[in-house]
Protein backbone atom coordinates (compact mmCIF):
# COMPACT_ATOMS: atom_id res chain seq x y z
CA UNK A 1 0.00 0.00 0.00
CA UNK A 2 2.76 2.30 0.93
CA UNK A 3 4.58 1.62 -2.50
CA UNK A 4 1.39 2.39 -4.44
CA UNK A 5 1.04 5.48 -2.13
CA UNK A 6 4.44 6.65 -2.81
CA UNK A 7 3.63 5.62 -6.25
CA UNK A 8 1.27 7.68 -7.29
CA UNK A 9 3.05 10.51 -5.23
CA UNK A 10 6.16 10.18 -8.01
CA UNK A 11 3.63 10.39 -10.74
CA UNK A 12 2.15 13.34 -9.58
CA UNK A 13 4.75 15.10 -8.59
CA UNK A 14 6.66 14.38 -11.93
CA UNK A 15 3.45 15.28 -13.50
CA UNK A 16 3.65 18.89 -11.96
CA UNK A 17 7.10 19.24 -12.49
CA UNK A 18 6.51 18.66 -16.45
CA UNK A 19 3.69 21.24 -16.68
CA UNK A 20 5.51 23.64 -14.67
CA UNK A 21 8.40 23.51 -16.94
CA UNK A 22 6.51 24.02 -19.88
CA UNK A 23 3.98 27.11 -18.58
CA UNK A 24 7.81 28.75 -17.28
CA UNK A 25 9.00 27.72 -20.85
CA UNK A 26 6.15 28.91 -22.43
CA UNK A 27 5.97 32.21 -20.35
CA UNK A 28 9.36 33.20 -21.37
CA UNK A 29 8.49 32.38 -24.96
CA UNK A 30 6.01 34.71 -24.64
CA UNK A 31 8.36 37.09 -22.83
CA UNK A 32 10.51 36.92 -25.74
CA UNK A 33 8.20 37.23 -28.23
CA UNK A 34 6.64 40.39 -26.61
CA UNK A 35 10.57 42.06 -26.52
CA UNK A 36 10.93 41.11 -30.08
CA UNK A 37 7.70 42.36 -31.23
CA UNK A 38 8.03 45.49 -29.65
CA UNK A 39 4.61 44.80 -27.63
CA UNK A 40 6.51 45.56 -24.46
CA UNK A 41 7.48 49.12 -25.41
CA UNK A 42 4.57 49.83 -26.51
CA UNK A 43 2.58 50.32 -22.58
CA UNK A 44 5.27 52.79 -22.07
CA UNK A 45 4.77 54.48 -25.18
CA UNK A 46 1.00 54.73 -24.31
CA UNK A 47 1.48 55.65 -20.11
CA UNK A 48 4.03 58.96 -21.69
CA UNK A 49 1.67 59.67 -23.89
CA UNK A 50 -0.97 59.51 -21.00
CA UNK A 51 1.30 61.53 -19.52
CA UNK A 52 1.54 64.24 -21.94
CA UNK A 53 -2.16 64.54 -22.05
CA UNK A 54 -2.33 65.16 -18.20
CA UNK A 55 0.76 67.64 -18.25
CA UNK A 56 -1.37 69.75 -20.68
CA UNK A 57 -4.48 69.33 -18.51
CA UNK A 58 -2.61 70.09 -15.69
CA UNK A 59 -0.23 72.55 -16.20
CA UNK A 60 0.37 73.44 -12.68
CA UNK A 61 2.18 70.14 -12.07
CA UNK A 62 6.18 70.21 -11.37
CA UNK A 63 7.85 68.23 -14.16
CA UNK A 64 9.28 66.51 -10.60
CA UNK A 65 5.60 65.27 -9.98
CA UNK A 66 5.38 63.61 -13.21
CA UNK A 67 9.21 62.13 -13.07
CA UNK A 68 8.54 60.69 -9.75
CA UNK A 69 5.19 59.10 -10.94
CA UNK A 70 6.91 57.68 -13.90
CA UNK A 71 9.62 56.11 -11.52
CA UNK A 72 6.65 53.92 -9.54
CA UNK A 73 5.16 52.58 -13.46
CA UNK A 74 7.25 48.80 -14.29
CA UNK A 75 6.55 48.13 -17.54
CA UNK A 76 6.59 44.85 -16.47
CA UNK A 77 3.30 44.86 -15.03
CA UNK A 78 1.61 44.85 -18.22
CA UNK A 79 3.42 42.41 -19.64
CA UNK A 80 2.32 40.21 -16.61
CA UNK A 81 -1.14 41.19 -17.40
CA UNK A 82 -1.11 40.25 -20.58
CA UNK A 83 0.82 36.80 -20.38
CA UNK A 84 -2.24 34.99 -19.85
CA UNK A 85 -3.95 36.34 -23.05
CA UNK A 86 -1.13 35.46 -25.29
CA UNK A 87 -0.75 31.88 -23.51
CA UNK A 88 -4.71 31.41 -24.44
CA UNK A 89 -4.34 32.01 -28.02
CA UNK A 90 -0.85 31.14 -28.79
CA UNK A 91 0.81 27.35 -28.22
CA UNK A 92 4.15 27.26 -27.97
CA UNK A 93 4.87 25.85 -31.48
CA UNK A 94 2.52 29.20 -32.23
CA UNK A 95 5.84 31.15 -30.47
CA UNK A 96 8.57 29.52 -31.47
CA UNK A 97 7.08 30.36 -35.21
CA UNK A 98 6.66 33.96 -34.71
CA UNK A 99 9.57 34.30 -32.68
CA UNK A 100 11.77 32.75 -35.16
CA UNK A 101 9.43 35.22 -38.18
CA UNK A 102 9.76 38.29 -36.33
CA UNK A 103 14.06 37.71 -36.35
CA UNK A 104 14.08 37.32 -39.90
CA UNK A 105 14.79 40.58 -42.79
CA UNK A 106 11.22 40.49 -43.43
CA UNK A 107 9.85 40.45 -39.86
CA UNK A 108 12.18 43.11 -38.81
CA UNK A 109 10.47 45.10 -41.69
CA UNK A 110 7.44 44.06 -40.56
CA UNK A 111 7.77 45.78 -37.05
CA UNK A 112 9.55 48.55 -38.67
CA UNK A 113 6.75 49.55 -41.17
CA UNK A 114 3.52 48.26 -39.18
CA UNK A 115 3.66 51.44 -36.92
CA UNK A 116 3.59 53.45 -40.18
CA UNK A 117 0.67 51.71 -42.10
CA UNK A 118 -1.66 51.83 -38.59
CA UNK A 119 -0.85 55.62 -38.39
CA UNK A 120 -2.05 56.21 -42.30
CA UNK A 121 -4.34 53.76 -41.77
CA UNK A 122 -5.88 55.71 -38.78
CA UNK A 123 -5.77 59.10 -40.77
CA UNK A 124 -7.42 57.34 -44.16
CA UNK A 125 -10.04 56.12 -41.56
CA UNK A 126 -10.82 59.12 -39.69
CA UNK A 127 -11.40 61.01 -43.67
CA UNK A 128 -13.49 57.99 -44.55
CA UNK A 129 -15.33 57.95 -41.04
CA UNK A 130 -16.41 61.60 -41.29
CA UNK A 131 -17.66 61.13 -44.87
CA UNK A 132 -19.86 58.41 -43.96
CA UNK A 133 -20.94 60.56 -40.89
CA UNK A 134 -21.66 63.24 -43.07
CA UNK A 135 -23.41 61.02 -45.51
CA UNK A 136 -25.53 59.90 -42.77
CA UNK A 137 -26.67 63.29 -41.65
CA UNK A 138 -27.27 63.87 -45.19
CA UNK A 139 -29.70 61.19 -45.55
CA UNK A 140 -31.53 61.63 -42.44
CA UNK A 141 -32.24 65.26 -43.38
CA UNK A 142 -33.15 64.15 -47.04
CA UNK A 143 -35.53 61.26 -45.24
CA UNK A 144 -36.70 63.89 -42.51
CA UNK A 145 -37.79 66.15 -45.48
CA UNK A 146 -39.61 63.35 -47.50
CA UNK A 147 -41.95 62.86 -44.19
Amino acid sequence: MKKTLLTVAFLMFTIFSLFAQTSASKTEKIKTFLEISGSSKMGMQAINQIITAFKTQQPNMSNHFWDDFLKEVNADDLTNLVIPIYDKYYTEKDLDGLIAFYQTDLGKRVLEKTPLIMQESMQVGQVWGKAMGEKVIKKIQENKAKN
